[in-house]
């Protein structure tokens, strides 16, 4: 329990820290800030990227400042012109734990896909496309050429002759079906500890390919269906044991099926009022007489974790 404590803390010391590093470039950077203050009110969402905490500031005139009831901690900052914004830092709650947020998120995926009556499966929306395609890849000495759900061939080429063929597989309908009846949609995944969509794939199995010289075995391949806002394509091809293959398919189709789809985060919101002029002098003033005098960022436990001078 005291180890969960510790990391639930120290995760938040760096989320607030991540968080008034980018707070603050916003502000001091030349020319950005002024083109969102030459507005009385406007927004801006940040974030390192889709996996950090997005905070979207709003920033309020003097005729419109924003009032709360929460006892929020508030931080004064400036442009590069020296105008002056009170800003209330948003109420982050704590972490829960890994698996609580697995469970959660998965019984919200199970359950909207149940409701969805007539949705198709991942493999519908799969062979709506690619039925009667074939994919290739280049990579270098080797060409590879996947046709949907019949085989996996690579290939060397000189002057539109082939000089070598194996066979990485045809397709196996049966221990497709049984690997999906056995795994269950909501374990296919690349790392089966994760239950982020980002993470999740939908896998057709390729048996029974060219003999393996190092391990006198049929070569097999799991494809591997991703979504991606990416074209249709293959987008690596790795060999991940002796003669056994994971190729990777860029399928957007894909996304429209609730398994595969992110959750999106709902953003924080950083209330900015501008301060007025006689504000700014009093804060002037009270700055100078405890300008030796850090201004503490605190959690909910009062507990010192960062400060700003």
């Amino acid at each position: 329990m005291k180890m969960t404590e510790f990391l639930l803390r120290n995760t938040m010391e760096i989320q607030w820290f991540m968080f008034l590093s980018l707070f603050s470039a916003f502000f001091i950077q030349p020319g950005l800030a002024d083109r969102v203050f030459s507005h009385s009110t406007e927004g801006m969402t940040f974030g390192r990227n889709s996996r950090d905490p997005k905070y979207t500031i709003e920033f309020h005139s003097v005729d419109s400042a924003f009032h709360t009831n929460k006892d929020l901690e508030a931080i004064t900052m400036s442009n590069n012109e020296g105008k002056k914004f009170l800003c209330l830092l948003p109420e982050v709650e704590e972490l829960k734990s890994l698996k609580s947020v697995v469970q959660h998120n998965t019984s919200n995926v199970i359950v909207g896909a149940e409701r969805e009556t007539k949705l198709k499966t991942p493999d519908e929306l799969i062979m709506d496309v690619l039925k009667d395609t074939c994919l290739s890849r280049n990579e270098g000495w080797w060409y590879y050429e996947l046709c949907y759900q019949k085989k996996l061939r690579q290939i060397h080429q000189e002057e539109d002759k082939i000089i070598q063929e194996f066979i990485l597989g045809e397709f196996d309908h049966e221990i497709t079906t049984a690997f999906h009846r056995n795994q269950s949609d909501i374990s296919t995944l690349k790392d089966p500890r994760s239950k982020d969509a980002s993470q999740r794939y939908h896998a057709h199995i390729y048996t029974n390919g060219t003999i393996c010289d190092l391990t006198n075995e049929p070569r097999e391949t799991e494809v591997r269906f991703v979504c991606s806002e990416s074209p249709i394509s293959i987008s690596s091809i790795k060999e991940i044991s002796t003669c056994k293959y994971a190729v990777t398919i860029q399928c957007p189709m894909l996304c429209k099926h609730p398994m595969f789809q992110q959750e999106k985060p709902t953003p924080h919101v950083i209330h900015c009022n501008v301060l007025p002029q006689e504000e700014t002098k009093d804060l002037k003033m009270d700055i100078h007489s405890d300008e030796n005098d850090p201004i503490n960022i605190t959690t909910n436990d009062d507990e010192e974790r960062f400060a700003t001078t």
